[in-house]
């Protein structure tokens, strides 16, 4: 017999969502709290970007905690929410880092990513120095415990060892992207086409160079891989499965849909932005669909296909409800979005918009 998830066993979405909002980001807001108490300390240089990372961020932490839902023993929950509060928490400290004005260093920024395997790692890890080529180094502690979080985290789960490969793998696309798109502006561009020639294996659909770096810009497949760690059957077979559904599509709908909305926000701030690469807006908007369609085909032929529909209906929802929409006029391109995605998405567009009314979202 079929091992269950526990968002399985529960049959109905609604469920899931009550449970999300009334249990799982209730736990999220202890998490983070929990790492915004490092932050007090004016001593420390760099909790100024920790601070804003948290507060200015969490939506990451919170829409990524989806998937403690997503285990196969509820005794996992809340090691899995705080394994991903942690593990989103670092991406987004160090993204910040690397945003911060004047600094370029591939070194720097590479040293700083070593943070991601080490948190990820099962191998016992030395004193590293994350900060050796950044110019600010005193942080009171705060990056090494997210990754002692982490790797306590994962050191619990029963089938971490059947997912680990693939996490670390993800985990080093993420960092180069992070690396090379975060060089001077002279050279970013072209970087990022060079790793995307020499990274993109011959298997992997026809997709623009830019296509590719938002799908390795997503953290959604190392979270349904902690996921599936929570199952002592889980396999290496199984891990390979899930990423081949969600690496590009999922993962690629995920930061396109996020750039989408970020446009006007990115020219403004001289910010790359993957969407603007498209020669139109309509051309823009018409490969969104298809990585929307190929997403939906793909977790269709999962187990547990229900809960991977929600997420990428949920993804769908939570950005086309964005005021950023209405405030670029994409509401037409959004609508044609949401009729792709079918009942589900227009369901959860609604309660999103109703979530975002009282601020709860």
């Amino acid at each position: 017999m079929e091992e269950q998830p526990v968002q399985a066993k529960s049959g109905s979405p609604d469920r899931s969502l009550i449970r999300f909002l009334t249990v799982v980001l209730p736990q999220v807001s202890r998490e983070l709290r929990r790492w915004e108490r490092y932050t007090v300390s004016a001593e420390w240089p760099l909790m100024q970007q920790a601070s804003a990372s948290l507060s200015r961020k969490r939506f990451h932490a919170q829409g990524g905690s989806f998937y403690a839902l997503y285990n196969f023993n509820p005794l996992y929950e809340k090691k899995l929410i705080r394994l991903i509060v942690a593990l989103q928490t670092i991406s987004d400290y160090l993204d910040n880092l690397c945003d911060r004005g004047g600094i370029y260093s591939e070194a720097a920024f590479r040293y700083l990513h070593q943070a991601l395997p080490a948190a990820l790692s099962s191998a016992p890890v030395g004193e590293k120095d994350y900060y050796r080529f950044y110019p600010s180094r005193c942080d009171g502690g705060y990056l090494k415990a997210l990754v002692a979080a982490c790797r306590e985290c994962t050191g619990t789960l029963p089938g971490y060892a059947a997912v680990e490969p693939e996490m670390l793998r993800l985990a080093s696309l993420y960092s180069d992207l992070q690396v090379y798109k975060h060089l001077h502006p002279h050279v970013r561009r072209s970087r990022l086409k060079r790793w995307f020639r020499e990274k993109a294996a011959p298997a992997c659909p026809p997709l623009h160079w830019w296509e590719y770096a938002a799908a390795c810009g997503s953290t959604l497949g190392l979270f349904v891989l902690c996921g599936l760690a929570t199952s002592p059957r889980a396999a290496p077979q199984e891990a390979q499965r899930l990423v081949r559904a969600y690496f590009p599509w999922v993962c690629g709908l995920h930061i396109l849909l996020d750039y989408w909305i970020d446009q006007e926000e990115d020219l403004r701030e001289g910010e790359l932005n993957f969407v603007a690469c498209y020669r139109s807006p309509a051309l823009a908007a018409e490969r969104i669909a298809l990585f929307l369609r190929k997403a939906l085909g793909q977790v269709s032929e999962l187990p547990h296909a229900s809960f991977h529909r929600t997420v990428v209906q949920g993804l769908l929802a939570v950005y086309l409800s964005d005021p950023k929409v209405r405030a670029q006029q994409l509401q037409k391109s959004a609508a044609m979005l949401l009729r792709a995605g079918g009942a589900g998405a227009a369901y959860f567009h609604r309660l999103c918009l109703l979530l975002r009314r009282f601020k709860v979202l």
